[in-house]
């Protein structure tokens, strides 16, 4: 069982942070974090892991309690089972996941589809979940005690180290934060851009493609291939226009890119470019990060009010 936090980036502007992290946890703990609303959230999809592949991931780390408790009255245990009688109750909890394996596969032989097939395995499943945010506190200060689900108090305190550990950029107005998109990887772009698009590589038309390229790989958070690298260029660009390029949007991911607003508050006269159209845009300019932020998602067309 895996319970990890990962910081991706970790930025900061008008004295405020913001940071995105990979998290990996057992789904069944993943309601739990959703109801956290400040967070920008992006997540593997049961619906799109092919069954094979999840299998082998359970196979590989299935997902187990954190601790077990001896059943009483409430919402929480208080008495640990420990010793041989915790390991036969994990014993249990394993011959129902390989059951559970052995009707997904077979179902497989039906012809039904992943979406169908992988909800009965998802209880022994973990998610990767990528969570953009420039408020932390109430998630470790709630999830990181002693009252929470023990396998949710061990994700806040690998949340709460995360935080620690890390040291923020700080940003000026027109300088980005770009999850899974580093400096080094202007070099591509520029490379893109001229060869297979026959571009000039300005300035501006680089910003565009790695945000874009951010965006994609936001969306596909858990289908990094193999070498732990993204797919190329031209699929995450690909894959961003499915995104944001029909109706209905699919804007989720373009949550996690924002750049510093020139000013902290009263944004309420100043305008930009939304869509295709000049508007007037108040605080909500930043959407879940607050007002020190552009969010992309709210530079988007029909997304912006």
């Amino acid at each position: 069982m895996t319970v990890s936090a990962k910081m991706i980036l970790d930025s900061s502007a008008h004295g405020e942070r913001l940071t995105s992290i990979e998290a990996r946890y057992p789904k069944f703990i993943h309601g739990e974090l959703m109801t956290h609303r400040v967070f920008s959230r992006n997540a593997s999809s049961s619906r799109a892991i092919p069954v094979e592949r999840l299998i082998e991931d359970v196979l590989r780390d299935p997902a187990l309690p954190e601790k077990w408790f001896k059943n009483k009255a409430g919402m929480q245990g208080t008495e640990e089972i420990v010793g041989d009688e915790r390991e036969e109750l994990i014993g249990l909890y394993l011959e129902a996941m390989r059951l559970a394996i052995r009707q997904a596969r077979e179902m497989i032989a039906f012809g039904a589809h992943k979406q169908h097939i992988n909800r009965i395995i998802e209880p022994f499943c973990h998610i990767t979940t990528l969570i953009t945010s420039t408020q932390w506190s109430n998630f470790i200060a709630l999830r990181d005690h002693d009252m929470a689900d023990p396998t949710m108090q061990a994700l806040g305190k690998t949340v709460r180290k995360a935080l620690a550990t890390s040291l923020s950029t700080p940003l000026e107005p027109g300088q980005w934060h770009l999850p899974y998109v580093m400096p080094k990887d202007a070099a591509p772009v520029i490379d893109y851009l001229r060869n297979d698009k026959q571009i000039n590589p300005t300035d501006e038309r680089i910003q565009k493609v790695m945000i874009q390229l951010s965006v994609a790989r936001a969306a596909r958070v858990s289908y990094k291939l193999q070498d732990g690298m993204f797919p190329t260029i031209a699929k995450d660009l690909e894959l961003y226009d499915r995104l944001v390029g029909g109706v209905p949007l699919h804007a989720s991911p373009a949550e996690h890119q924002a750049t510093p607003s020139k000013v902290r508050t009263d944004l309420q006269d100043r305008p930009i470019l939304c869509g295709a159209k000049l508007t007037f845009v108040g605080p909500n300019l930043g959407g879940n990060l607050g007002p020190g932020w552009i969010q992309y998602r709210k530079t988007l067309a029909g997304e912006c009010q």
